[in-house]
């Protein structure tokens, strides 16, 4: 504690270290907290039982917030010219297999979202080196990989996020930013416990969430009732 600044120390003593809030209350206090000057994001920190190295453990999938998360979302659409024109008209903001081919060649990813139909996927095969580790590389499971691309592009700039458990069996997100307000932020997180809820393996033999937390971009943790059983 001694190593961080002073208005994290200061937001720190607001929040009873044995304490475990209901989310409405954690909500509030974390917007109270928030030590940055900007309008901080909100995020929720889930640690689960599972074992990630177990392939129907893994838990990844995705959650159409309903305030979105506050941040602008920069999608691309690597699509025949047809479906690359509809997808400028949802809202992309880059669409069409030369426009994208261009950007991937000089190494700019500059998007947030990559969204690909299924025959147009073997032609970022030669990319996967670059799109991968950044978590850009389309993917079914995370509703990128569609035929639909308008309705792709729709959801990705209405607040689709994805979420999955890193290998610590830990679920970070962010749901929204502090000026929601803590109703929207309550509306947004439960609706993607209810998400993670549905996420539970059949195979699970212990507890499915160990933990909850929630917290701003550079605030203190707040220990949170678990939503999920």
């Amino acid at each position: 504690m001694e190593r961080r600044g002073k208005a994290y120390r200061k937001a720190a003593e607001k929040v009873e270290a044995d304490k475990i809030y209901n989310l409405h209350d954690a909500l509030m206090l974390a917007v109270e907290t928030n030590p940055a000057k900007f309008d901080a994001s909100v995020e929720v920190h889930v640690r689960l039982g599972v074992d990630p190295r177990q392939a129907d453990q893994n838990i990844r999938a995705t959650v159409v917030l309903p305030h979105g998360t506050g941040k602008t979302v920069r999608v691309a659409v690597f699509a025949p010219e047809a479906d690359a024109a509809k997808a400028k008209e949802a809202g992309a903001d880059v669409a069409g297999e030369e426009a994208i081919v261009k950007l991937l060649d000089k190494g700019a990813l500059d998007f947030d979202v990559l969204i690909a139909t299924p025959a147009y996927m073997p032609k970022l095969g030669k990319y996967a080196r670059q799109l991968g580790p950044k978590g850009l590389m389309p993917n079914p499971k995370s509703g990128t990989v569609a035929a639909d691309v308008v309705k792709a592009v729709s959801e990705a700039k209405a607040g689709k996020v994805e979420y999955r458990v890193d290998k610590q069996a830990i679920i970070h997100l962010g749901i929204g930013k502090v000026s929601f307000g803590v109703d929207k932020l309550e509306e947004n997180a439960k609706t993607f416990f209810a998400s993670l809820q549905s996420q539970k393996p059949s195979s699970l033999k212990g507890g499915y969430v160990k933990s909850t937390a929630i917290a701003t971009t550079m605030g203190p943790g707040i220990a949170t009732e678990n939503q999920v059983n």
